[in-house]
């Protein structure tokens, strides 16, 4: 059903995004819109907010992008007899016509963003239309390309960005002037955001907005492993097919710049007395008093002056900052550009996992979680150690992958990230 063809996109020098026919929930079929959403599956990390999406509605996509079962093999298979039931029963219905899908995003605070939904031909990072700022661990590719082969469909759209010229022309034009029609669909999830969809059908509006893209390049914002995903399984399927092209989100932040958070980590199996003790004399260490909100700010002033970070699990909240330029000297690698390796998660990585704590980076011993009141919590409940990160500037992250250099994984959340669930794309049905 994937409409996007392949023998016919000319030589491109950009991004190339073409319609497709969506998959969309029937809202006469389940409880409601917000209850069937979720957020990324890499976010939703605890089971207790699991379950909770579990129990919002029988149809939540939770139950697809996160399956549960006895084994890896018994979950994807759980996953994809799941899918195709839905589409059985009409809960999922496909849209007529193949297009293009504005997305909006809105919240109480201000917050404002809209996209295009699309199947953007896939590229490697060496023909730099596509441009990965993160390193991936093989064993989560490994995973989402086992769910997608099993579904034989793109669950959720990856966030990526572009620079747009500033001008109410092309893809903003078409934006603006689908923003006058009634929406397809809008609901709230419980984060506080509003969501609307309309569908681009129009083959002017169509060209307008591929004809405008094909002049740009994007940043991957949210969704590196399944970026790599896509990548991968497009390398077990002949070319032209619908594997050629991969679900996204893409917006200009010229117009609609994102928020961007820190990830922080959780360091299962080592305590925070521990933590502390091993840095000796090559940090400057300070108790930090107050809820985490006031810790969080002294954080942010600390990080304004160098690499800092803030260690929690004990009850109380530990300042860690201005590291030793000798010890950095001898654990940041000297071949890449400055920039990469003041960054905070170079250090943490290089110089606190890697050589003072000598913790492997396999999810036994780290964790990485969105949430900053989920991470205290955890680590003061497990034992561990909480490692509460300062969020890395965009430009910063956009000048190193123009570079092609990347960051260490996970160093940054954009976002908003778009609500899993609203539209979904099929590969072979």
């Amino acid at each position: 059903m994937n409409t996007a063809g392949p023998a016919d996109v000319p030589a491109r020098m950009g991004l190339d995004l073409t319609p497709f026919r969506g998959l969309r929930y029937d809202p006469d079929r389940v409880g409601s819109l917000s209850a069937v959403t979720s957020p990324p599956y890499d976010v939703v990390v605890r089971p207790d907010g699991l379950h909770h999406l579990e129990s919002a509605d029988p149809h939540n996509i939770v139950r697809l992008i996160l399956p549960q079962a006895a084994t890896p093999t018994a979950r994807n298979k759980q996953a994809a007899v799941t899918l195709h039931r839905w589409l059985a029963e009409g809960v999922l219905v496909t849209d007529p016509e193949p297009g293009l899908y504005v997305y909006e995003q809105r919240d109480g605070d201000g917050m404002l963003q809209r996209g295009v939904i699309g199947a953007l031909r896939l590229s490697e990072p060496a023909e730099g239309v596509v441009l990965p700022h993160e390193d991936v661990m093989p064993h989560v590719v490994a995973d989402r390309a086992d769910l997608m082969r099993a579904t034989s469909a793109n669950l959720e759209p990856l966030l990526l960005t572009y620079r747009g010229d500033g001008s109410a022309t092309g893809t903003t034009a078409v934006i603006e002037r689908t923003l006058q029609h009634p929406p397809l669909l809008r609901t709230t999830t419980e984060d506080g955001f509003s969501h609307r969809l309309w569908s681009v059908t129009h083959p002017a509006d169509l060209a307008a907005i591929r004809a405008d893209l094909a002049g740009h390049q994007a940043l991957i914002a949210d969704g590196h492993h399944r970026w790599a995903t896509y990548l991968r399984l497009r390398t077990e399927h002949p070319s032209p097919s619908a594997w050629d092209f991969g679900l996204v989100l893409l917006v200009d932040t010229v117009r609609y710049p994102l928020r961007v958070r820190a990830i922080h980590r959780l360091l299962h199996r080592i305590s925070v007395p521990d933590a502390l003790s091993a840095l000796g004399d090559s940090f400057r260490i300070r108790r930090v008093d107050g809820p985490l909100s006031e810790a969080m700010e002294v954080l942010s002033v600390a990080a304004a002056e160098g690499n800092a970070f803030l260690l929690a699990g004990d009850g109380a909240f530990h300042l860690v900052d201005r590291p030793s330029r000798d010890l950095l000297a001898r654990t940041i690698p000297a071949d890449q550009p400055e920039a990469w390796r003041t960054l905070d998660a170079t250090v943490l990585h290089a110089t606190l996992i890697d050589h003072i704590w000598r913790v492997p980076d396999v999810p036994e011993h780290i964790a990485y979680i969105h949430d900053t009141a989920a991470t205290v919590a955890k680590a003061e409940r497990d034992g561990g150690t909480a490692v509460l990160m300062h969020p890395v500037h965009e430009e910063v992250v956009r000048d190193l992958a123009g570079q092609g250099v990347t960051m260490p994984r996970k160093s940054t959340s954009f976002g908003p990230k778009p609500a899993t669930g609203l539209v979904l794309r099929a590969l072979d049905l």
